[in-house]
């Protein structure tokens, strides 16, 4: 390794050392979350597909490693004041737990505009005195965040003090890492084999490792400044907890010397990500816990054949959110479709549909039989049917059945 790449890791604010300092802090604290091998999604994607469980800490998010750390570098007179968070839902929800567990104060705990109604209910669960504030935009209209007098500000990014480190999620494996751009500003520095002599060794100097970002396609605000574009941020995104306008100096720091590559996904690649990891390993993320496999299956080949480590750094999800994914991502591969039928107003043409579906091993799910609200002549009426199939093979092979009876059918989103 050159000695201007050793000068340059060193002048970083977050190195394996810090890392493990904070580990120490948390011991006994925050769980120390499973690293399992996936042998389904392995054998899907081809690739060698290991998943870190950090949606199964208490809060169900990687932050509060951040949030307990902070907090127990406060001074007792720091702690005497309170403190003041003000996030999307994660970064609040770690603090209010800890200072919770801590007996420290809790003046404001705000959640920005943007957060889930998941978030924003889990947070004051904790609260015992907490002074509870939903702030759009995470300001008041001055433009500044409501802080109360003498409160000690618990910034859910890095800033530049001697007391405050990030936490790690222990992670020792020689792979391609995968990670929501959030947790890009600390996770580089904790990367390691297990061997004592590649711990010592800033991962740069280890080329068997490449550590890659990732960030939804609706916000590639750290994509555009590493990589010099100029992609629009804008829209609502399922990967909220890395939907960031403005990327933070001292992250972008950091993500410039140690980070490899960063990718972007689409919301359909995170929504079947998100449904992956539910139906095949029964385990619930949020869209930025699911963006780091969404990048595996958006890139295939990249990644064919290697060992990847992928961080589900979250689970706050909206259970009415996470219903409608999960029910998109039926219709997409064809298990849920909704059918529509334009029928002569005749007794046994709703029984004769039924009769062929069944016959077909389809389920009906719901039946709509419209004659008064239709723009059909009057002897004609609209029939609508949701039914669940097998697969994709199976629905075409129940409408061919339906146009075999000289039945005609629109197949709806299809």
């Amino acid at each position: 390794m050159s000695e201007t790449l050793k000068n340059s890791l060193a002048r970083l604010p977050v190195t394996l050392g810090d890392i493990e300092a904070a580990a120490s802090v948390l011991a006994g604290s925050v769980r120390q979350t499973s690293f399992d091998r996936s042998r389904t999604l392995s054998d899907i994607l081809g690739a060698d597909i290991w998943l870190k469980f950090e949606n199964l800490q208490f809060t169900a998010t990687f932050k509060e490693r951040g949030a307990l750390n902070r907090l127990s570098a406060l001074s007792a007179d720091e702690r005497r004041r309170g403190v003041i968070a003000v996030s999307a839902g994660n970064h609040a929800q770690g603090v209010a737990y800890h200072a919770a567990r801590l007996s420290i104060p809790r003046h404001y705990l705000c959640a920005a505009g943007h957060a889930d109604r998941e978030d924003r209910e889990h947070t004051p669960a904790w609260r015992a005195g907490d002074r509870r504030r939903r702030n759009p935009g995470g300001s008041d209209r001055s433009g500044r965040r409501p802080r109360p007098r003498q409160a000690t500000d618990l910034h859910p990014s890095l800033r530049r003090s001697p007391d405050h480190r990030p936490a790690r999620a222990p992670l020792r494996w020689r792979c391609w890492l995968q990670c929501p751009i959030s947790m890009c500003c600390w996770f580089p520095s904790a990367a390691a084999d297990s061997s004592p002599e590649s711990r010592s060794q800033p991962r740069r100097s280890r080329p068997g490792i490449e550590v890659i970002g990732v960030q939804a396609a609706l916000y590639p605000s750290m994509y555009n400044l590493v990589k010099a574009h100029q992609l629009p941020i804008r829209g609502d995104t399922l990967a909220e907890g890395i939907a960031v306008k403005a990327p933070g100096r001292i992250t972008s720091e950091i993500i410039r010397a140690l980070v490899d590559d960063i990718v972007l996904v689409t919301e359909q690649q995170i929504e079947q990500a998100l449904s992956l990891l539910i139906t095949i390993e029964k385990t619930v993320t949020e869209g930025a816990g699911a963006a780091g496999l969404a990048a595996v299956i958006a890139n295939k080949a990249r990644f064919k054949g290697r060992a990847i480590g992928l961080v589900l750094s979250g689970g706050n999800i909206d259970t009415r959110l996470l219903s409608g994914v999960l029910t998109r991502q039926l219709a997409k591969e064809g298990r849920l479709s909704q059918l529509k039928f334009d029928l002569v107003d005749r007794p046994g043409q709703l029984a004769m549909v039924v009769a062929i579906l069944s016959q077909s091993g389809a389920n009906v799910v719901e039946v709509s039989h419209q004659r008064i609200f239709t723009d059909l002549p009057a002897k004609a009426v609209s029939l609508e049917v949701v039914i669940e199939t097998r697969d994709r093979a199976h629905l075409e092979a129940t409408i061919d059945s339906l146009r075999a009876a000289n039945v005609v059918v629109d197949v709806g989103g299809h």
